[in-house]
């Protein structure tokens, strides 16, 4: 066992003396791999984008917009001026068929009448 020992000593020795050569398209190729990252960081940053660009591009440049703003005016249109099969938003918000009076609550109202 020792005697394996020592050969394996003995190769990594060897190994550690004959360094292998870098063929030269190597050398070239990462020479020039190295220029042009150090090319792209001498460039100026770019200027900061506004808010409004980068939410436009969030929701997919201007044809996505196109079409979100169509389908929101279809929307109001649609919840403006309803079908007659569909029933009517004003009326459900605020229904005119019922009469709304402060003594219909049970509070006191009191201070609603004329005091003389």
């Amino acid at each position: 066992m020792a005697d394996n020992d020592m050969d394996l000593n003995q190769l990594f020795a060897q190994a550690r003396q004959t360094r292998p050569e870098l063929p030269d398209d190597l050398a070239v190729r990462i020479l020039t791999d190295a220029e042009e990252v150090r090319l792209d960081r001498l460039k100026p940053a770019a200027p900061p984008r506004s808010i409004w660009a980068r939410i436009l591009d969030g929701l997919g440049g201007w044809q996505s917009m196109g079409g979100l703003v169509a389908a929101s005016a279809a929307g109001v249109w649609i919840g403006l001026s309803a079908p007659g099969f569909l029933p009517d938003p004003a009326t459900i918000i605020y229904p005119q068929e019922t009469s709304f009076v402060v003594a219909d609550l049970g509070l006191d109202t009191t201070f609603l009448e004329d005091a003389e």
